[in-house]
């Protein structure tokens, strides 16, 4: 099932009526297409001329440095890899500071590394997109976040193509089907299971395969 885009778009616009700023919470599991769903929300609501800016939670991973020091470097993208305390402080900036611009970080693939203020967020934007995994995790500290959101959409996509793409993802960067199944099993799809099990009640839940 191909998301409503359409029923998506006119829920945002409906808490959007009287023309402040609002953020939008897009949650799934690794491979769930969140990122993709927010790019095409992005486009449909008219893109940055009409307001409307992404904002991707993986601008806030932990530095490998961090990372390794605490040897969690094995686990990156997993909960306790990101720093929730930055986003939390940059989502609220966004929502109470809606006059000033915001700059915020996002993450680089190829280096593996986030790149610190890469996107501006300014007085023009008003349907904050942030996507991310853990947005509605029902675990602390994720649950600061909760109330920082007017509005919350889960991306629900069972756990065998979940499973199925995130092998694919690891073949695609050049791994062998052995490698790609073990990178995949290993740490991605325990944090899919912990997307799956462990996100709160969101406002819409969008059944896709």
């Amino acid at each position: 099932m191909t998301p409503d885009l359409d029923h998506l778009a006119e829920a945002i616009r409906a808490r959007h009526a009287d023309g402040g700023r609002i953020l939008v919470a897009i949650v799934g599991a690794p491979a769930s297409g969140k990122s993709a769903l927010s790019d095409r929300l992005y486009h449909h609501l008219g893109g940055d001329k009409a307001g409307a800016a992404v904002v991707p939670m993986d601008g806030f991973h932990f530095d490998n440095g961090i990372l390794e020091d605490r040897g969690l470097l094995a686990r990156k993208g997993a909960p306790e890899t990101f720093d929730v305390g930055g986003l939390k402080r940059t989502l609220t900036a966004l929502r109470d500071t809606p006059d000033e611009d915001v700059y915020v970080p996002l993450f680089d693939r190829s280096l593996e590394i986030s790149r610190g203020s890469a996107r501006a967020i300014t007085p023009r934007h008003k349907i904050i997109l942030v996507e991310g995994n853990y947005l509605l995790l029902d675990q602390a500290p994720w649950t600061q976040l909760h109330d920082l959101f007017d509005l919350s959409i889960y991306l629900e996509v069972p756990e065998e193509i979940l499973r199925e793409r995130l092998i694919e993802r690891w073949r695609n960067y050049g791994f062998d089907d052995t490698t790609a199944t073990h990178k995949a099993t290993s740490n991605d799809l325990p944090n899919a299971q912990t997307v799956i099990h462990g996100t709160g009640t969101a406002d819409i839940r969008v059944k896709s395969d």
